[in-house]
């Protein structure tokens, strides 16, 4: 086995011609890389806490913390397409706990991870603030 991460179906790492959507958030965005290590129950975090969408009544922004912890199996989710993924929700209309659960499962179905859980935690707004958790394992 090589040390080496096969780089050669990846679009958006390294590209020069980076297409920013704020508005379609699609588990197509997302891309993925063979797992070195599938033998390792090991946990990746990816922490993105500039996180905004919008109120689909109001259109009010809505600003979050969005934290995924998963154990990969065979894939991993590359880095650059998730910041990407994140960022097509800016002007995306939605309730807090459909947003969390959209990520979780848009997550999952790019990478098939063997755990995940996905946080969304929710800015106070009018004196609440929200925290979403969706978690699963698929051992």
């Amino acid at each position: 086995m090589s040390d080496r991460d096969d780089v050669s179906t990846l679009s958006m790492l390294g590209s020069n011609e980076t297409k920013y959507s704020y508005s379609e958030p699609s588990k197509e965005m997302l891309e993925t890389f063979p797992n070195k290590y599938p033998g390792h129950d090991y946990v990746a975090t990816y922490t993105f806490p500039e996180f905004t969408s919008l109120c689909p009544k109001t259109g009010q922004p809505d600003f979050a913390e969005i934290t995924i912890e998963y154990v990969p199996d065979k894939l991993c989710v590359e880095s650059k397409s998730l910041k990407l993924y994140f960022f097509s929700f800016r002007q995306y209309g939605s309730f807090m706990e459909t947003i969390t659960n959209k990520v979780f499962c848009d997550f999952v179905a790019a990478c098939h991870p063997r755990w995940c859980r996905v946080t969304g935690a929710f800015n106070a707004r009018g004196g609440l603030k929200i925290d979403v958790v969706v978690e699963h394992d698929y051992r």
